[in-house]
């Protein structure tokens, strides 16, 4: 890791730069959908079980780029690799924009989908490579842009589409992915003039394979897993029916519902800029955890039982979404290299999506079956139940590669 730290500052700004416009394009794919809905429902026919499984795309699409990611990253390395993930999610936007039926609009959000699941991957090893002694600072910025990246499809996709139509509400977000790009081409560029790292040593810069498949033994990671599989379950619920849960439930209408979507993600960027910064700080994060845990079951319980006042779940439930940029810093500073991290990055994420996968389509399936949304919040409810263990294993700072060592006495790499 000592060429990272030596790494020129032209290099490293090229790195933030493009680190700061990759997550404000990864959840454009996620969030331009869930408001659309009705609109995109006059031109393609989607009942609510397609709509289910539309939300389901997004944990499915990251739990493939789990074993994608790493490969991707291997073949590319991490620029290559982040610059073919922003072509993948281009021409995803684009395509679903032009859908002129469910399959190609499936096919479209697959692709776009995709490109950000090996973004998710591939951002928190780029941060431990180019800022290893400040994991908790960068986290912090590019949590901030991830729900900043949130919000604004939330909030600008229905005026977009008034003054537009909905494919231009979807297309345009086409424009950030191009953006995004150009500081990691131009970083490749850099790259080849002067190498960031020793090419003698390429466990520096890609995942070693044999970690991948050891970190089934490591308790950290599948306590990681639990919490991030738990965020992800929820997460999606939202995103994919928040809206329509608030007009079933509270009897709001679906501009204010979008509304409330877009409030739910606000309430991300206080706890993305404070939440990796102060757990650098903390001696354990279990206080964190514990918060999270208990802000979530209150914002999804509170809709149960009081959804007369949605605005106050809405900002609750939203503040408990800490354990999402939590996460991403655990990652980082759970892992003692670089190779680790890719490898616990993919391993979490891979797992964890695809159990958060499961979120929307039971919503979607429940709300068929019941014709209500009290099954559905329970389910929500239960889920959370997933990150339990991680008050108790992730409380310790000890890496994977540590823990590893000391259960088969053999050093990890």
């Amino acid at each position: 890791m000592s060429g990272a730290l030596e790494a020129p500052w032209r290099g490293r700004i090229l790195a933030l730069v493009g680190i700061v416009l990759v997550a404000f394009d990864l959840r454009s794919a996620v969030s331009a959908v869930s408001p659309l809905i009705d609109l995109i429902q006059h031109d393609i026919a989607l009942g609510p079980v397609l709509v289910g499984v539309i939300g389901s795309l997004a944990p499915v699409a990251f739990a493939i780029c789990g074993i994608l990611g790493p490969l991707v990253a291997r073949l590319l390395g991490l620029e290559g690799a982040l610059v073919a993930a922003l072509v993948l999610m281009v021409a995803g936007h684009l395509t679903r924009a032009l859908a002129s039926d469910a399959s190609v609009l499936v096919v479209g959000s697959g692709l776009a989908l995709l490109g950000v699941g090996i973004g998710n991957v591939l951002l928190p090893p780029v941060v431990k490579r180019y800022f290893p002694a400040r994991v908790g600072a960068i986290t912090a910025v590019y949590a901030t842009m991830l729900a900043i990246g949130t919000t604004t499809p939330a909030l600008l996709g229905i005026p977009i589409a008034a003054a537009s139509n909905w494919r231009v509400s979807l297309g345009v977000w086409a424009a950030g992915a191009v953006v995004a790009a150009v500081p990691w081409i131009a970083q490749l560029v850099v790259l080849r003039r002067r190498p960031l790292v020793d090419p003698e040593d390429p466990g520096a810069e890609r995942p070693e394979p044999a970690l991948e498949a050891r970190l089934v033994r490591s308790r950290i990671a599948w306590a990681l897993t639990g919490m991030f599989a738990a965020s992800g379950i929820t997460a999606y619920i939202v995103f994919g029916w928040l809206p329509e849960i608030l007009q079933g439930v509270s009897g709001v209408d679906a501009g204010t519902g979008g509304a409330l979507l877009a409030l739910f993600a606000i309430m991300g960027f206080p706890v993305s800029i404070v939440t990796p910064v102060l757990a650098s700080r903390l001696r354990s994060v279990r206080p964190l955890i514990v918060l999270a845990f208990a802000l979530s079951i209150v914002g999804f319980g509170g809709l149960l039982v009081a959804p007369g006042i949605p605005v106050l779940w809405v900002v609750i439930g939203g503040l408990g979404a800490l354990w999402f940029p939590l996460c991403l810093f655990l990652i980082g500073d759970r892992t003692r290299t670089q190779s680790g991290a890719v490898a616990l990055s993919g391993f979490v994420q891979g797992i964890g999506y695809l159990a958060g996968a499961a979120g929307p389509l039971v919503v979607g399936i429940l709300r068929s079956a019941t014709g209500g949304w009290t099954a559905p919040l329970v389910f929500a409810l239960l889920s959370l139940l997933l990150a339990v263990p991680a008050i108790f294993v992730l409380a310790r700072r000890r890496t994977v590669e540590d823990e590893l060592a000391e259960r088969t006495g053999a050093p990890v790499a």
